[in-house]
């Protein structure tokens, strides 16, 4: 749960640290400077857009420093390096003319698992989610 004073507390630190006033930073993330205001006074609290949008247009913002005060701030680029995972290599891929088909028959029969649901994240936030079938 988001402690919102805390919250609030980290923020102000952003806008004094980037030497802006509110409506200056509502115009840099692309709110309305009403937002802003609500959120300082305590009327409204954050939405996770508003939250990215920090985060987004400030790289030295850790996320997890601004919703929970975990790690630094500003944020240390050497060590978000090394707490990044290391990128999977693509496995490589034999071309032919027409590539196969995987059917769900065989996946099913070779893993003994079916597919229960498949979920797709859209960048809006939104998302879709399919449902297979049960037997």
């Amino acid at each position: 749960m988001l402690n919102q004073d805390a919250f609030l507390k980290r923020l102000e630190l952003v806008i004094q640290y980037y030497d802006l006033s509110a409506s200056a930073m509502a115009d840099k993330i692309g709110v309305q400077r009403s937002s802003i205001s609500h959120l300082l006074t305590g009327r409204n609290k954050p939405s996770l857009e508003f939250v990215l949008k920090i985060v987004h247009a400030f790289p030295e913002v850790n996320l997890y420093w601004l919703l929970q005060g975990e790690g630094n701030f500003p944020s240390n680029k050497n060590e978000e390096k090394a707490t990044q995972l290391p990128t999977p290599e693509k496995p490589k891929v034999k071309e032919t003319s027409q590539p196969p088909v995987p059917r769900l028959d065989n996946i099913k029969s070779s893993l003994n698992k079916t597919v229960e649901r498949i979920v797709i994240f859209y960048s809006d936030g939104s998302f879709s989610s399919y449902f297979g079938n049960k037997e």
